[in-house]
């Protein structure tokens, strides 16, 4: 099997993650902070350490500011949810995710708030002046991809962050595609709610995700229930992370998360970006000879991009592409809208969406050359 499809989780996972994941299983399965014999306090110790390494991965001030969480996803709503007010204005950028569009959308269709659509399909200024243009008095948020997940284009967030709070607006990270291979420090740019995805690029196990502070604005719990602290109280507590964390953590996929962090941090993140870039720098000028592949934006001749090509057959539906690839190669692709309507709206493929590739680390020279082979031969 060739698989092509990192974007939605990364695949293999590395051998000390598995290992970790195992030994979380056997070892760690207690309730960290619900008791204080000995097998529950090492296993706080293992969370608090995951906490830690989490805190210096993403260059954030402590500890307590890490939230571990199921998934990107509900971390993504905790921050949306939970930092919106009544009458709240949103700015979202148009390659965002349903993660970020449907919990927004929602609570603009229940009258709790508005929202506008920044442009995003130009240059790096003309997305600047869009979210700018799209600033109202009521405006309290700016949720912003990194990098779009259909088409790899990567969003100047840096900028967008600095003009958010130019006008006192607090902004939302969404790092889903780009923790583990873009360099984020919280500290340094000012973020003030990261979220990611452990399974993805920083190679963790699913179920596991991250919301990260960077301020100490209390905001809201989506979720309510226990913690271990604060039981007689019937309120959640009014400190980190005990507030953002009801109920019992998911201890495997925490200790694997550390596991992938590791294993991320001893290849280094611009060594990692720099070789997937490579492969799809390479994979660009293959297609680009090919007279029936459509490759969609300029981004691949630039830096503004993260590891992800999206492109489509001239004559082929993008789901038949996807198919033909699996049954004659056995090469594992995503085709459709890649969960991402407002790019495809912005890119104009929402009538057949793409195909889309993207690698990892442990894609090889013999993959990319088995694909190009077969899109050259797809009839």
């Amino acid at each position: 099997m060739i698989y092509l499809d990192n974007s939605a989780t990364t695949y293999p996972k590395p051998p000390s993650v598995i290992r970790a994941v195992n030994n979380a299983m056997r070892q760690y399965s207690f309730n960290p902070g619900r008791g204080g014999y000995p097998r529950s306090v090492m296993t706080a110790k293992a969370v608090y350490d995951t906490r830690t390494a989490v805190k210096d991965f993403f260059g954030m001030s402590a500890e307590e500011n890490v939230i571990f969480t199921g998934g990107c996803t509900d971390s993504l709503n905790m921050a949306i949810k939970g930092v919106l007010k009544r009458g709240d204005h949103v700015v979202i950028s148009s390659f965002e995710h349903n993660s970020v569009f449907r919990p927004i959308h929602k609570l603009s269709e229940r009258g709790y708030i508005s929202y506008t659509v920044a442009d995003c399909a130009g240059k790096d200024d003309d997305i600047v002046e869009s979210f700018r243009e799209s600033i109202n008095e009521r405006t309290s948020l700016f949720v912003c991809t990194h990098a779009s997940n259909a088409f790899g284009i990567r969003l100047p967030v840096e900028r967008l962050c600095a003009l958010a709070h130019s006008y006192g607006i607090r902004f939302c990270l969404d790092a889903a595609q780009s923790a583990g291979v873009f360099d984020i420090d919280i500290m340094r740019d000012g973020y003030d709610y990261v979220c990611c995805a452990g399974h993805k690029y920083l190679y963790g196990p699913m179920g596991i995700g991250l919301l990260l502070l960077g301020n100490d604005n209390l905001i809201d719990t989506l979720t309510e229930g226990g913690t271990g602290s604060e039981s007689s109280d019937g309120n959640m507590p009014s400190y980190y992370p005990d507030r953002l964390e009801a109920g019992t953590l998911n201890i495997p996929g925490i200790i694997g998360l550390r596991a992938g962090l590791e294993f991320v941090r001893a290849r280094g993140t611009e060594s990692i970006l720099n070789k997937e870039r490579a492969w799809i720098k390479r994979l660009y000028s293959y297609l680009s000879d090919m007279d029936n592949i459509i490759i969609y934006g300029d981004h691949y001749e630039t830096d503004r991009f993260t590891p992800v090509l999206s492109f489509n057959a001239k004559d082929m539906d993008s789901e038949e592409v996807a198919r033909r690839l699996s049954e004659k190669a056995d090469i594992c692709v995503r085709s459709g809208l890649h969960c991402a309507p407002l790019a495809h709206e912005s890119m104009g493929t929402s009538d057949r969406g793409t195909v889309r590739i993207s690698p990892s680390v442990f894609t090889t020279d013999s993959d990319m050359k088995i694909l190009v082979n077969s899109l050259r031969n797809l009839g």
